[in-house]
Parts: C-alpha cells; sequence; structure tokens
C-alpha cells in the first residue's frame, strides 16, 4: 500500500460540503482536537470507543467506533498536508485495532486507502462551510466500480456525520 505519492486516476472525486454556523477556528478546532473529534466523529448512531491523534505531517489520528448492531469498526487518517485553518489532505483506510490496513468489514471491493482532502472556507461573518473530497488511491477495476456505485452511500454516510457534528457544535 503506497502513500507517499498522489495516485492518478480518471475517476471523479466524491465531494460532499456543509455551511456551518461557526468561525474557521471553531471548525478547525472539531476536526483536529481528538477531545472533540470523539464526540462526533462517525455515522449516526456510532459511538468512538477509542482515538488517538498525532496531528502533523506523518501523524495518524486513528480510532475504533461501535455501530448500532454492535459492528466495532476501526480506522485511520495518515496526515501527508496540514495548512492550519484551511486545508488537511491525508489517506483515509479502514484498520485493525493497531492501526494495519485493513478492508471496509462490509465491502470487501472497496478501495483500500482513500486520498481525503478538508477544506475549510470563509462563508460570511462567523460561517464556515467544509468540504470533503475523496479519491481512491491506486483501485483495482473492482475497487473503481465500487467507489463508482458508491456515491449514494457516501453522500449518506457523511451526511449523517455532519448533522452530528451540526448538533455538537451547538454544546459548544
Amino acid at each position: 500500500m503506497k502513500d507517499e505519492a498522489t495516485p492518478e486516476t480518471p475517476l471523479t472525486p466524491f465531494s460532499i460540503s456543509r455551511t456551518f454556523d461557526v468561525s474557521r477556528d471553531v471548525l478547525w478546532q472539531c476536526f483536529t482536537d481528538v477531545t472533540h473529534l470523539e464526540k462526533w466523529w462517525g455515522p449516526k448512531g456510532a459511538t468512538i470507543v477509542s482515538a488517538t491523534m498525532d496531528f502533523r505531517p506523518g501523524g495518524t489520528f486513528h480510532y475504533g467506533m461501535q455501530m448500532p448492531d454492535g459492528l466495532e469498526i476501526w480506522g485511520r487518517f495518515r496526515y501527508r498536508e496540514i495548512v492550519p485553518r484551511e486545508r488537511t489532505v491525508h489517506v483515509n483506510a479502514f484498520s485493525d485495532p493497531q492501526g494495519g490496513l485493513t478492508r471496509h468489514p462490509l465491502a470487501p471491493q472497496w478501495p483500500v486507502e482513500m486520498l481525503s482532502t478538508f477544506t475549510f472556507a470563509d462563508a460570511g461573518p462567523g460561517r464556515t462551510t467544509f468540504t470533503v473530497t475523496w479519491t481512491p488511491m491506486y483501485p483495482t477495476p473492482e475497487e473503481a466500480a465500487a467507489f463508482e456505485g458508491g456515491f449514494d452511500s457516501m453522500r449518506q454516510g457523511w451526511s449523517g456525520t455532519l448533522e452530528r457534528l451540526e448538533a455538537y457544535l451547538k454544546t459548544l
């Protein structure tokens, strides 16, 4: 599994955006401080059971979450680029509890690694637009097909995650 080079792929990236009624500083902290992330990260109904973060280029965010049906899913980000308050670029993957790469537990043809970019942009006074963009890294033809067929599922998952974030922001 490579994560040192940018993948070249003809696939259309997946992207979703949401504007929040908080400053860029507040939203940035919610993505870059594990004490915030563990309170809202993941799809609706998921509970974070473990989360560690080394927020720097080359560092990782490693987490485990329990789904409503009891399934435990692990994932990790390996940070490649960090532009404070503007952007993070990381390699996103499913993992085991020790941080080793694994395949998606429910979709074995899913790409093993995704190049993920999170951007944070001012959207007026006290408002920030967050955008996530995903592109599979070095996908096999089967992985590319799974990715291209998964946009509705990705949109649903990210919408639920961003709804959790929006609810969490109201508690700050």
